[in-house]
């Protein structure tokens, strides 16, 4: 029996288990470690060029950065497909899932041309941002490699948005974990020079990840045309324009775009403003975020959990089970983010030496006690992160994105203003500048609880019933939510 048949039929006396620990942790957990084989990726491709040089290593992170943006808006208009499939399953409409998933992946070719129009400007930009000379030619190299490779991102996230929305995210984690192992081996001999292979340095970082995500997307697609798969949600009858099912995709996916494009806008402006200050802030940002990225992992597993969830019961109208499965996030997440605090405060110096140089320069001599001193100020956030990502899921799940569009790209430009403020208005230090950012994040928590608490997100309806189609003879879904 498939997971989705196993809680098709779920029996009355389990409904008490709806939307519980167990519940999330089957979703959450393999998500978890998807996006820790994802992380794991790009920060080996850091971890092997800081061998290199501080200044190899910031160059991957701000071309991996760049590419990654000009891609944001389109992974979040198809990521949201996960809500959309999740709705619909909970509905009793398993033959919409696919389709959801198809109108996702032909946004998703329409915009790969679109991404490689902005190839060149982004040239300019680099050359005009002020970072070093010894780190803008790697960057550029790194940038123009991987930007080729964006559709096979945007077909991944596509397919995991699929299966992530019917609850099988074992295979998202498959997909990841293939796509990790050939990355660190591809980097490992391409970086370096082994087996034969020339030295390419960051080309070879920008290899590895490509090929990596190449090995990755053929699992996806293995396991989405497989027979059973392609029998339960009739994906090859799937495999053609549907104008209901794009709508309801665009409506309510466009907000997550514009919200992640923004967003990342902003959050790469931060890396800019940190590197244009001087090569030991770039250095010491680059290594504190690396690990920042890592420790918010597993959050975004949970989140994914979360929003699936929530998708699939307030589809079948249980915003009540979709409340308790928002409140196992929330256990969940704080757990973990106690962990995160001990290491943060209680070891940031073993964290900051993992990216030591094998040629100790003067830069990183600078760099590395502000880099500790950056983690642990990022301590202070920490625990309130998993409200965050919880609670932003919840809504987003439920269709509630234009609200979360604007306060979070709000609050992410005040961080951005903030910092600018603090590093090149006052003159002071990075680390005041980055306690200023991180006490105006702390707000994005609360902002988000009180729309949680106020149960907007209750009332939203995306998807009809297939009960609520028989009955009234109709085919099509509501397309405006009772209140947005």
């Amino acid at each position: 029996m498939t997971r989705v048949e196993e809680l098709e039929r779920r029996a009355p006396s389990q409904a008490a288990a709806a939307g519980g620990m167990h519940e999330l942790l089957a979703i959450a957990l393999p998500m978890v470690i998807s996006h820790a084989c994802d992380t794991v990726m790009m920060f080996t491709d850091r971890l092997f060029l800081s061998k290199l040089g501080p200044e190899q290593m910031n160059a991957s992170m701000a071309g991996g950065l760049t590419c990654y943006m000009l891609m944001t808006f389109f992974l979040g208009l198809t990521g949201y497909s996960t809500a959309l499939v999740a709705q619909y399953l909970g509905a009793g409409r398993k033959d919409r899932c696919a389709t959801a998933t198809t109108q996702a992946m032909l946004i998703a070719l329409t915009a790969y041309p679109l991404i490689l129009l902005a190839r060149p400007l982004v040239h300019v930009v680099f050359a005009r941002t002020g970072i070093s000379a010894g780190q803008l030619a790697p960057q550029i190299e790194y940038f123009d490699i991987v930007i080729y490779a964006a559709v096979v991102g945007l077909l991944r996230n596509c397919l995991s948005s699929f299966f992530s929305g019917i609850g099988r995210t074992r295979i998202v984690m498959v997909s990841a974990a293939t796509a990790m192992l050939v990355n660190v081996g591809m980097n490992y001999i391409l970086i370096y020079g082994k087996l034969g292979s020339p030295a390419l340095g960051v080309r070879g970082a920008a290899y590895g990840t490509v090929i990596g995500g190449v090995f990755g997307l053929g699992v996806l697609l293995t396991a989405y045309l497989s027979g059973q798969t392609r029998q339960t949600f009739r994906v090859w009858h799937s495999l053609r324009f549907d104008r209901d099912a794009m709508a309801k995709l665009l409506r309510f996916g466009y907000p997550a775009g514009v919200e992640m494009f923004l967003n990342l806008m902003a959050f790469n402006a931060m890396i800019v403003a940190f590197h244009a200050h001087s090569p030991a802030t770039a250095t010491a940002v680059t290594v504190m975020f690396n690990w920042d990225m890592v420790s918010f992992v597993p959050l975004v597993g949970i989140q994914i959990g979360v929003m699936s969830l929530v998708g699939r019961y307030m589809g079948a109208g249980q915003p009540d089970i979709a409340h308790r499965a928002a409140m196992s996030g929330l256990k969940c997440g704080s757990l973990y983010s106690l962990i995160i605090l001990i290491l943060f405060v209680g070891f940031p110096k073993d964290l900051v030496a993992v990216f030591r140089p094998e040629q100790v320069d003067a830069i990183f001599r600078e760099a590395a006690p502000i880099a500790v001193r950056m983690i642990r100020i990022a301590s202070i956030y920490v625990m309130l992160e998993a409200a965050l990502v919880v609670f932003s899921g919840t809504l987003r799940g439920a269709g509630d994105t234009v609200w979360a569009m604007c306060v979070s790209v709000v609050l992410h430009w005040l961080m951005l203003g903030i910092l600018i403020v603090i590093l090149y208005v006052l003159r002071l230090s990075p680390e005041v500048a980055w306690t200023g950012v991180v006490l105006s994040f702390l707000s994005f928590s609360f902002v988000f609880y009180g729309r949680y608490r106020g149960g907007k997100w209750r009332t939203i309806r995306m998807v009809r019933t297939q009960a609520e189609l028989l009955a009234t003879d109709h085919d099509h879904d509501f397309h405006e939510p009772r209140d947005l």
